[in-house]
């Protein structure tokens, strides 16, 4: 990857849904070079997907599940389970106690307490700590 690459990069984070004439513009190249860049980086896996980026005040909330696994639990088991809840958006496992951090997209607190009582109900689960979040900042989506 050169500097092109990065700030077609830079570009496609911030819309992802940019004109390639303006990413062209915009890297002073032509469409076509531009293009192959972007079809290049798709298939090397540097450009995984794109997605939207969603107003979490209009969308509900979001919040973060800190999770302990039962002793016997192993980390796959719950992991398998989470891909089958609509709400999990992303889940990390991590050192250290608690197990892993679950990112959770809902309505409301009445919904989220829902979709915790349903980690509890598994017998997966040793114990819960969630924290809401009240404000969003994100580097790869930011407006310049």
């Amino acid at each position: 990857m050169d500097a092109t690459d990065v700030e077609i990069l830079r570009l496609l984070r911030s819309n992802a849904r940019m004109p390639l004439s303006e990413i062209a513009r915009e890297v002073r190249l032509s469409p076509a070079p531009v293009a192959r860049r972007i079809a290049r980086m798709e298939s090397d896996g540097v450009i995984r997907g794109y997605t939207a980026v969603v107003d979490v005040a209009a969308a509900g909330l979001t919040a973060f599940t800190e999770v302990r696994l039962n002793g016997s639990t192993e980390t796959g088991e719950l992991l398998e389970m989470l891909r089958t809840v609509p709400e999990v958006a992303q889940s990390f496992t991590i050192s250290g106690d608690p197990d892993l951090l679950i990112k959770l997209q809902v309505r409301d607190v009445h919904h989220l307490q829902e979709v915790v009582n349903g980690f509890r109900r598994t017998g997966l689960v040793a114990g819960t700590k969630t924290l809401i979040v009240m404000d969003e900042w994100d580097r790869a989506h930011q407006v310049d």
